[in-house]
């Protein structure tokens, strides 16, 4: 049996996001289902970094699971894992506002995760 290495993916995060991404307070992150996605498995590692910044923040990627729309990935995980701080219905205006229908059209992931010691 042959294991495959964990990969390293770069992404950016806004602050308010990276914020309760650094101190463990969200478990979920909301992606588009982009193609260069695709692969991204357990046990892969995601590097968040401040857009122009160098303040980053490592995960670990514990599970990855695939929705139609970011309002049925909000019901099946749950909104307080994304954002313990925003209703559900703030949460869904939020992801709708940086993400548009034609990315939502691709797909939603749900990206659980688990904050990395520094």
């Amino acid at each position: 049996m042959t294991e495959t290495a964990a990969r390293l993916y770069e992404l950016n995060l806004y602050r308010r996001y990276f914020d309760l991404v650094a101190a463990g307070e969200k478990s979920i992150e909301v992606r588009v289902k982009y193609p260069q996605l695709a692969g991204l498995a357990a046990g892969d590692v995601i590097r968040f970094r401040i857009k122009d910044t160098n303040e980053t923040c490592d995960v670990r990627v514990k599970r990855v699971a695939e929705y139609p729309t970011f309002e049925a990935l909000l019901d099946g995980e749950g909104p307080s894992s994304i954002n313990p701080t925003s209703s559900r219905e703030q949460q869904l205006a939020n992801i709708r506002n940086i993400y548009g229908p034609e990315k939502e059209a691709l797909g939603a992931l749900a990206i659980k995760i688990e904050l990395l010691a520094p």
